[in-house]
């Protein structure tokens, strides 16, 4: 497993956003087999039934109820089917110990926030070289961390 996407990323695939297409293009290429924490799925259905209510990211619009139900349901049939996805499992005591080390690093100068810790925690311990995500301070620590990021 070499490629770890934040749930900036993933939802990306599902919903028309600014950076789809570049989303895309990094999906096609490398073809990957993305894995999905936990953490990632809960994320992932949050974003669809949020963007609902305000939209996704600042300035986005918001979506109606009809196209994230069409996302969640997309996004189980990919996830449950093994399509460019599969559910992993990390370790409780593995994550903790991992975001407990990065938080004493680098919050402190940085302000990371606890689900962009706990994405990159992940994406450590997984044994992932690259993390993918569109969002800024999730690539900043993933690069601190020695994770290469898209660009």
């Amino acid at each position: 497993m070499s490629i770890y996407a934040d749930t900036n990323f993933i939802t990306r695939l599902y919903l028309e956003r600014p950076e789809t297409a570049h989303a895309e293009s990094f999906f096609s290429a490398e073809k990957p087999l993305l894995p999905i924490t936990w953490l990632t799925r809960l994320e992932v259905i949050n974003a669809f039934e949020q963007s609902v209510l305000t939209g996704f990211g600042q300035a986005q619009a918001r979506i109606n109820a009809e196209l994230a139900a069409a996302c969640q349901q997309q996004f189980r049939d990919d996830f449950s089917h093994g399509v460019a996805m599969r559910l992993v499992s990390v370790s409780q005591a593995e994550v903790s110990a991992k975001f407990e080390e990065i938080a004493l690093r680098h919050t402190a100068r940085h302000g990371f926030r606890a689900y962009d810790i706990l994405h990159v925690a992940s994406a450590l311990i997984l044994k992932c070289q690259s993390f993918w995500s569109f969002d800024k301070k999730a690539c900043q620590l993933a690069k601190l961390e020695g994770l290469k990021v898209i660009k």
